[in-house]
């Protein structure tokens, strides 16, 4: 295989691509698609929280909120 045959010079040369595509956006429409807002069970419920110590943050995130948002000791 040799340059543009081989699949990762290829795909190599389509993120180049992106890239550069990327590049030439105004600031204003990278940052509108930059950030993708996602909705998080819980957390997104309240206007504000506030704990005394890291170790009440910590129990009420696991008593709390879904394992995959990934706040807890274990996922």
């Amino acid at each position: 295989m040799t340059g543009r045959d081989d699949p990762a010079s290829a795909q190599l040369e389509e993120w180049e691509a992106d890239f550069e595509a990327a590049a030439r956006r105004s600031l204003r429409v990278r940052f509108r698609y930059a950030f993708i807002r996602t909705y998080k069970p819980v957390m997104d419920d309240a206007d504000f929280r506030a704990f005394d110590t890291t170790a009440a943050y910590r129990a009420w995130c696991e008593a709390n909120l879904p394992s995959w948002l990934g706040y807890g000791r274990e996922v």
